[in-house]
């Protein structure tokens, strides 16, 4: 399995970066995991053809996680000409925020009729599921954005990728991480508490706890990207290539 960070940003593109869209690609299927709005060109900046996606899932339903599937759904059907199907799945409210979003950005647009199979499936939060080849772990944690957010664990062709999302610290978070081949840690600020998000002690103070095989810290802010964390964490950087 590798994970190509397409986008590992903030909100307010910080560093430059692009938004939260992180590619998981193994043998059994090529999925999303985040399509922030800004993915579609990230995702053509990278290479990446969105017609080898099979499925995107979405953590929660804030522009920055979420906003770029009224792209990618419209480039696959008058663009890219996608035949194959493809699955979006998130938390329970997706269905109705994203024909929102669709008609906000493209009036009319979520009425028209694709020439691919486009399904949107709600995942029940704390309930393992199988989606496709990949069997998803959906965990409720705490970032309000108008419906249950969630942090994710997939598993494919034996390999789990799990990430927190956006949230405050919570148990929830262990059974997302632990023994996780890869785990994409929110590290928002270093020391500073902000509520409904992580900053890097808090999960290091519970480490013992969450005990990942591998983790990677995301979507910091300008005073994370300030630090010299070289040597001592590994570090999301849009484009990245990892093995898992």
């Amino acid at each position: 399995m590798q994970l190509r960070f397409i986008g590992c940003g903030d909100a307010f593109g910080s560093g430059g970066r692009f938004n939260t869209c992180f590619q998981v690609i193994s043998p059994s299927a090529t999925v999303l995991i985040d399509c922030g709005a800004s993915s579609l060109v990230a995702l053509r900046k990278w290479g990446v053809d969105p017609n080898s996606i099979d499925a995107v899932f979405i953590t929660h339903l804030h522009g920055d996680h979420f906003g770029g599937l009224p792209f990618l759904i419209l480039d696959a059907q008058l663009v890219s000409r996608r035949t194959r199907p493809l699955t979006i799945a998130g938390p329970p409210g997706l269905r109705e925020r994203l024909t929102q979003a669709m008609e906000v950005f493209f009036p009319g647009s979520s009425g028209v009729t694709q020439k691919f199979t486009l399904e949107v499936i709600e995942l029940q939060p704390d309930a393992q599921t199988t989606v496709g080849a990949v069997s998803v772990l959906p965990m409720k944690v705490r970032h309000p954005c108008g419906a249950p957010p969630l942090a994710l664990r997939l598993t494919i062709d034996g390999k789990s990728v799990a990430y927190t999302g956006d949230t405050e610290w919570t148990e929830a978070l262990i059974a997302v991480a632990q023994d996780a081949d890869l785990f994409i840690a929110e590290a928002y600020f270093h020391d500073r508490k902000v509520k409904y998000h992580l900053d890097l002690d808090t999960v290091l103070a519970h480490m013992a706890q969450l005990r990942p095989r591998r983790m990677v810290l995301t979507h910091m802010s300008p005073d994370m990207l300030g630090r010299d964390l070289a040597g001592r964490f590994e570090v999301a950087e849009d484009g990245m290539l990892l093995e898992v």
